[in-house]
């Protein structure tokens, strides 16, 4: 498979009334098209600020930065980005905030809105167009908020504890969600977590990132030899606890 995404030589240096602080130093990995990814490490560590970093909306203080191989400066087109919070606008429909990438992009085409009515209709939300967010649920709103990213045809989809804002039951159901439409999309994603078990479940590849500075410790490749994987079978293979172990002892006890 090719490489999307290659994250080269990053570093990140704050200044703060102590003087300069060395939050991620010399961070190097690639995603190659079609994976999904997780990120995890220490609180503290840079973990998000590494995904603004390459979402382009927070600068590097080193390093490079390349999707489909063109060096990316800025805010990509390329790159979709999925908060804690799904940032649903309350006053807008299902389907108006279905559209509103479309909308700032100024890419509001026939065949476009086609794709966004197509995308509800695939994943259970098209009977629900005319409802208005505080009318779902909080899976469905998170289903929602990721068509409304998915209507820009992002190469690569970042999500920054993406999940996280909901109950244990419902977050897990909503990764299962999730995982497979992002499969059936072929989208490449790169999840930045506390939660292990959900990288593990979720992942082609983990990413453990060092206390800060941050960089890269290790990679763990994941996989549990299931015919249709999803989160939920995943978490009831006999692989799975070895995995979590490993990982759990690389992190140590301040892992979050």
């Amino acid at each position: 498979m090719e490489t999307i995404l290659e994250v080269k030589n990053v570093s990140k240096t704050y200044q703060n009334k102590q003087g300069e602080v060395l939050a991620l130093e010399n961070v190097n990995f690639r995603i190659k098209k079609g994976e999904f990814v997780s990120l995890i490490g220490p609180s503290g560590c840079g973990k998000s600020t590494l995904l603004s970093i390459i979402s382009g909306l927070e600068e590097k203080t080193s390093g490079e930065i390349y999707i489909e191989n063109e060096k990316i400066e800025g805010i990509s087109p390329k790159i979709g980005y999925m908060l804690q919070r799904d940032c649903l606008l309350e006053w807008r429909t299902i389907w108006s905030n279905s559209l509103f990438g479309l909308e700032v992009k100024g890419t509001m085409k026939e065949e476009n809105k086609a794709y966004v009515e197509d995308l509800l209709k695939k994943y259970h939300l098209y009977e629900f167009k005319d409802k208005y967010p505080s009318e779902l649920s909080g899976g469905m709103r998170q289903r929602a908020a990721l068509i409304r990213t998915l209507a820009i045809k992002p190469k690569i989809l970042l999500l920054d504890e993406a999940f996280s804002a909901l109950d244990y039951q419902t977050r897990i159901m909503v990764t299962n969600d999730i995982y497979s439409i992002l499969r059936k999309e072929n989208i490449t994603a790169l999840i930045v977590t506390h939660d292990i078990s959900e990288a593990i479940s979720m992942s082609d590849r983990v990413l453990v990132l060092s206390k800060r500075p941050g960089t890269i410790k290790d990679i763990h490749k994941i996989d549990f030899e299931i015919e249709g994987r999803n989160p939920i079978n995943c978490r009831e293979s006999p692989k799975f606890s070895k995995y979590f172990n490993t990982i759990w002892k690389e992190l140590g006890v301040h892992a979050e």
